[in-house]
């Protein structure tokens, strides 16, 4: 059965729609590579809404308090 997926390649990694693809060994494998840049669109949107409370912020009146910077990482589940 042919299946393709729509994605792109990050640090030696492929995402596609937050769904991890299981590539069976020893299949051939047809691989396109599109010239234009990959458009995440979890990533745009969570952009967005981090636009939308920066400028909220920026718009407000209210004093914004001073948080400790913490250091995250990600771990892979």
């Amino acid at each position: 059965m042919l299946q393709a997926y729509q994605g792109y390649f990050e640090n030696g990694r492929f995402y596609t729609s937050g769904r991890t693809i299981p590539i069976p060994e020893r299949k051939q494998i047809i691989l396109t590579i599109l010239e234009e840049a990959a458009q995440d669109e979890t990533m745009t949107k969570d952009l967005a809404a981090m636009d939308d409370f920066i400028n909220a912020i920026k718009a407000s009146d209210e004093a914004v308090p001073e948080f400790e910077r913490i250091k995250l990482r990600e771990v892979e589940l």
